[in-house]
């Protein structure tokens, strides 16, 4: 009897919670990096057309002057011809010198192609406003703060060029190592590392594996592709949502039942995230993005049983339902310490966890440095970081608390996309608590004022 309580009331209670990051990210890490090696040994060699297909470059323009030019000049120095790329930068009601960057670099890259346009209705409608003056058999979107690799838009061309039933193709974003290094030693520089190899494990590994499943849950709004002749099929980018590169890609793949990809050889630098509260916006905005579009598409389809089935209902699956109970998970560690819970036991069941993202990281570490084989310079950065995938998990750890307050906040919030940052939630919270509790303050300052009245009347007194 003493056994079989014991069994119950500990290896089935860490069991059940062991569970979840062992069916949902152990196995299918493992399964990702078997798939990946396999694709890599595969590998094609693509050849570009002997004429060189025009393309038009979208290019969102929003208070962009600081990085415009470099931006512009990337798609100048890269090696595709640039009589065959078109240009389009929609600026989207922006009010400093952006204008004046663009006609400065049409003099300086005299042979680029740039047309200026004006937008007022937002960035979606900004997009679509340019999709539909463009004239090339690709479309390319990219940022204005990011800079192409040089070989990035000839492959991805090859790409679309050899694979007939390819549609979309997202690039590999991944935050720029130059700027990186300019951030002070330690700690700040730290922070950029790690979210440089979430970045580079999340496209070369995640959605390398999710595009042989044709499972790509998002095209990058940064970055990616599209055939001309199927994106004007599609209903455009949507402006009811935050996550407008979410939903067109939902699109292509549940309305128009288009192959979604990627080209992994096409890599977009962009800059390392500014402070924790631009981390802290972002991942709430994405994840109130694909919750508005999850609502768009899933609603009828979000049966438990598809999870097995479906890769985006999985995805949504874990990064909102099981948010509720890992939380649960972190709290009751804590009352299990308070209710002097075998200790060895937590740390056990907490450290093989920590052990099995250990591992997931390493087997992603792994696969990515061979798909980066064609780019020593970030290949070398990227293996110089190793260290950093044992500190990811706490890095991943911080973004799931994030992401669980953007599920919060949804519910009760207008979708907009400014939103309060960690700090201004934190101010907020502390002036909604000095208004809820300003009473009770009153009145034990109240009693502190009589009290300290009374010792100094009597001490006046005896003086």
């Amino acid at each position: 009897m003493t056994v079989i309580n014991t069994f119950f009331n500990s290896i089935l209670f860490w069991s059940a919670w062991i569970i979840i990051p062992v069916v949902m990210e152990i196995i299918p890490a493992i399964g990702s990096v078997v798939v990946l090696f396999r694709k890599k040994r595969r590998h094609k060699v693509y050849e570009m057309p002997k004429f060189a297909p025009e393309i038009s470059i979208i290019i969102p323009v929003y208070n962009s002057a600081d990085t415009l030019e470099n931006c512009l000049r990337s798609i100048y120095e890269s090696d595709y011809p640039n009589d065959a790329m078109r240009i389009y930068l929609v600026n989207n009601e922006g009010t400093d010198e952006s204008f004046k960057v663009f006609s400065e670099c049409q003099k300086k890259y005299p042979e680029l192609l740039v047309q200026w346009m004006n937008a007022k209705q937002g960035k979606s409608k900004a997009l679509n406003l340019a999709l539909f003056n463009s004239e090339g058999k690709y479309i390319v979107h990219i940022d204005s703060d990011g800079l192409l690799e040089k070989h990035a838009l000839s492959n991805m061309v090859k790409r679309f060029e050899a694979e007939e039933d390819l549609e979309c193709v997202t690039g590999t974003i991944l935050t720029d190592p130059a700027q990186i290094e300019k951030y002070r030693f330690g700690m700040p520089r730290l922070f950029r590392k790690m979210e440089f190899m979430e970045y580079a494990q999340a496209f070369l590994a995640g959605r390398n594996y999710a595009a042989e499943k044709n499972a790509v849950y998002t095209l990058s709004g940064a970055f990616s592709a599209f055939r001309k002749d199927a994106v004007l099929k599609s209903q455009l980018y949507n402006s009811e949502t935050l996550a407008e590169d979410t939903q067109i890609t939902f699109q292509m793949k549940y309305i128009q039942g288009m192959k979604v990809g990627i080209c992994e050889d096409s890599i977009f630098l962009v800059d390392p995230i500014e402070d924790f509260n631009k981390l802290y916006t972002q991942r709430q905005r994405w994840q109130r993005g694909s919750l508005e579009v999850s609502t768009l598409f899933l609603k009828n389809d979000m049966s438990p049983l598809k999870m097995f089935t479906d890769e985006n209902v999985k995805t949504l699956v874990y990064d909102h339902t099981f948010a509720f109970p890992r939380m649960i998970w972190y709290m009751a560690l804590l009352c299990l310490l308070v209710a002097n819970y075998a200790a060895n036991a937590i740390i056990f069941a907490t450290g093989f966890i920590f052990s099995l993202y250990i591992l997931m990281g390493i087997l992603y570490f792994i696969s990515t440095v061979g798909f980066l084989k064609d780019f020593p310079e970030i290949r070398r950065y990227y293996c110089k970081q190793w260290y950093v995938v044992f500190l990811l998990p706490f890095f991943n750890f911080a973004v799931f608390f994030i992401r669980f307050a953007g599920v919060i906040n949804s519910i009760d919030t207008k979708s907009s996309w400014r939103t309060m940052n960690l700090t201004e939630e934190k101010n907020a919270f502390i002036d909604v608590v000095k208004e809820e509790w300003s009473p009770l303050i009153s009145f034990f300052s109240g009693i502190k004022n009589y009290v300290n009245g009374e010792v100094n009347g009597r001490e006046q007194s005896s003086l």
